[in-house]
């Protein structure tokens, strides 16, 4: 069975302005924003495509960042090196359209972003998010993800390893 959705770089041919997930701020960054990040170079952003309509399903964003050694859960922390920031990919946005409900958009989005950040030649040991919400948190829990060591904070880790053996 072919897969319904292809994952591809956002371009100005998608129609971005019908997209909504549901979540404003969400929404808001797709509509208004992404595209300078993407000028910027502070982001890449990848959309999946329905393939029999072209609509958008869902888009990520993605884009190289560090974190401190102490910020890193304790349990998995002791094997790392003792100096410099930690080199990790974020996932800055992450949103699925409210049509795609239930279609395993999310998912399928997270999984297309392990393999990347795993296919780069720029390496990251971890895959780091900033869950916009509960809801969010637990989405990103049920994928293993956990709490970093950040007072106030949400932001939630997965070794790229981890990720690796996920879609597997």
């Amino acid at each position: 069975m072919t897969h319904p959705f292809r994952t591809e770089a956002l371009s100005p041919s998608h129609d971005r302005a019908s997209f909504r997930c549901g979540n404003d701020r969400i929404d808001r960054y797709f509509h208004e924003t992404v595209t300078q990040d993407i000028k910027r170079r502070l982001a890449g952003c990848l959309v999946a495509v329905e393939h029999a309509t072209g609509k958008l399903a869902g888009f990520y964003t993605l884009s190289p960042s560090t974190v401190l050694l102490n910020e890193i859960p304790d349990a998995l922390r002791k094997k790392l090196p003792g100096r410099l920031p930690i080199g990790v990919a974020m996932i800055g946005w992450l949103g699925r359209h409210v049509d795609f409900k239930g279609a395993g958009i999310g998912a399928a989005l997270l999984y297309d972003a392990f393999k990347r950040v795993a296919a780069a030649d720029l390496p990251a040991h971890a895959i780091v998010v900033d869950p916009i919400d509960d809801k969010a948190i637990e989405f990103y829990r049920s994928f293993d993800f956990v709490r970093m060591d950040i007072e106030g904070s949400s932001r939630m880790y997965l070794q790229v390893a981890t990720a690796l053996r996920a879609i597997k």
